[in-house]
């Protein structure tokens, strides 16, 4: 029997190069469906995907995580096709509007935080956010709340008694206590939103690995390390492509002072496929399990415990549970709304 994997945010970056490393493990133990919210690089990246894999079965699907609707639809469409989940890879997430402190650079550069600062982009990065049709933030919905609702709505193809599943969080070294705050879960306030939603990500795991264990389903999160991507560029967007190149020598030899510099997407996917060789019941609920990658060049994965606490995880479930409830019903009655226009048109 075919495992079946789904992997969110799967047409670029590391979540196409976690399913390149999926196919080439296993090409046809394996049905692959790439969820993206851009159907055109959907399928750009499946028609790549099965130039180099052949028999491969992978399936695309459209699904939006900012959006409340379309993730209910896509969660609708996946229980009409498969009849389980073995993997969720919970993978897609922004960093809108980065903007560089420039000044906080040059003052990490000479102080002993200076490998921090670059492993991590603390102190030096914030963004600005936006608000969705949904009325949430833009970054919280896409990074963290649009996966959850997915959870919730797969449950149960992803809980069968005899057998397990695993959820695989895409979270990040820039995961930040001081980022997060339980009285303002979507960040309207702050200046980090994509800290506090990775910083989320894991207390999240958390509590959901408390709730689902005894049903079968197991949770983890992953740090891909810096890795040279389009999420990466942005942070710079004014920077010539050109001298992202001239720095990747600079880059490798931070490299050898931290391996966390794992730099390319097919490194940055080891902890995901790592992940996927591990049986789940054997994984630590309490471990971020991180992408490294040697001076040399050879990528490993090594856990971390994460700086979170069992209350703070089960107090965010419960909110999340209720911003839940509060979505389905204004989409309820967004949809009476739009039934009686269309009546009073007709009439």
């Amino acid at each position: 029997m075919k495992k079946v994997v789904l992997v969110t945010g799967a047409n670029r970056g590391i979540g196409l190069a976690l399913c390149e490393r999926l196919l080439s493990h296993d090409t046809e133990g394996l049905l692959l469906c790439l969820a993206c919210r851009n159907m055109q690089r959907a399928q750009a990246a499946r028609s790549d995907l099965l130039a180099s894999h052949p028999a491969a079965q992978v399936d695309v699907l459209q699904m939006d995580t900012s959006s409340v609707s379309s993730v209910l639809s896509a969660a609708q469409e996946i229980k009409l096709r498969y009849d389980r989940l073995d993997y969720l890879y919970l993978n897609a997430g922004i960093m809108p509007n980065p903007e560089f402190d420039v000044k906080a650079f040059f003052k990490g550069l000479f102080s002993s935080n200076v490998i921090t600062m670059f492993a991590t982009g603390e102190g030096i990065l914030t963004q600005k956010d936006a608000v969705t049709p949904d009325g949430l933030q833009q970054v919280f919905a896409t990074n963290l709340f649009g996966h959850f609702l997915l959870v919730r709505e797969l449950e149960p193809l992803l809980c069968h008694a005899g057998r397990t599943s695993l959820l695989v969080w895409t979270s990040s070294s820039n995961a930040h206590h001081s980022a997060f705050n339980l009285e303002d879960l979507e960040h309207r306030t702050g200046t980090q939103p994509y800290s506090s939603s990775k910083y989320a990500t894991d207390l999240l795991s958390l509590a959901l690995n408390q709730h689902y264990n005894k049903q079968g389903l197991y949770s983890s999160v992953i740090c891909p390390g810096f890795v040279m991507t389009n999420l990466t560029y942005g942070i710079l967007p004014s920077f010539p492509a050109f001298l992202w190149t001239l720095l990747m020598p600079v880059f490798w030899l931070i490299r050898v002072f931290t391996n966390t510099f794992t730099l390319t997407p097919y490194n940055g996917a080891e902890a995901l496929f790592w992940l996927f060789r591990q049986k789940p019941e054997s994984l630590d609920p309490y471990a971020k399990y991180h992408s490294l990658t040697s001076g040399l060049g050879n990528s490993y994965t090594r856990p971390h415990k994460m700086n979170i606490a069992l209350e703070t995880s089960e107090t965010l479930h419960v909110k999340l549970l209720q911003l839940e409830r509060e979505m389905r019903t204004k989409l309820c009655q967004r949809e009476k709304e739009t039934q009686t226009a269309d009546r009073l048109q007709k009439t």
